[in-house]
């Protein structure tokens, strides 16, 4: 999956195998990725598919960090997995300590990312999530 590219999922599923056909095309890290989209856009179920392709788990076992802000995931490369939909800005993020990990060797997975925009890696992917109807999700990497 190349940068500029637009996908159309019309399933939990086919949203799940977008995620674990992205995870699979990067071949070096670190990096960040960033998932925009309004809430029930398929943020999560894209990470899901991600994060359960590159460490052969179920998509059921990945839940999201909604009221920790953060899961951690495997190791060579640690997978970050942030959602900061609670969060209240960008200085609440850095007084966790999180922002250590957006500099690290391994993978940043970051749902509602425009808490932190400041803080992002200036070559952060950026995905974005749209509803089209009640199944229907655009998903567009930029």
């Amino acid at each position: 999956m190349m940068n500029g590219s637009c996908f159309f999922s019309s399933s939990e599923k086919e949203t799940i195998k977008l995620g674990a056909c992205f995870a699979l095309s990067f071949s070096s890290f670190p990096i960040t990725i960033a998932l925009h989209g309004e809430l029930g856009s398929g943020k999560t179920t894209f990470i899901k598919g991600f994060i359960a392709a590159l460490l052969k788990e179920k998509e059921n076992d990945i839940l999201s960090p909604t009221f920790s802000y953060l899961h951690i995931y495997g190791e060579n490369p640690s997978i970050y997995h942030f959602d900061l939909y609670r969060l209240k800005d960008k200085n609440a993020f850095l007084s966790m300590g999180f922002s250590d990990y957006l500099h690290g060797e391994g993978i940043c997975l970051i749902e509602w990312p425009e808490r932190i925009s400041p803080l992002l890696p200036q070559e952060t992917v950026n995905i974005h999530l749209s509803h089209i109807d009640n199944v229907t999700r655009k998903i567009e990497i930029a």
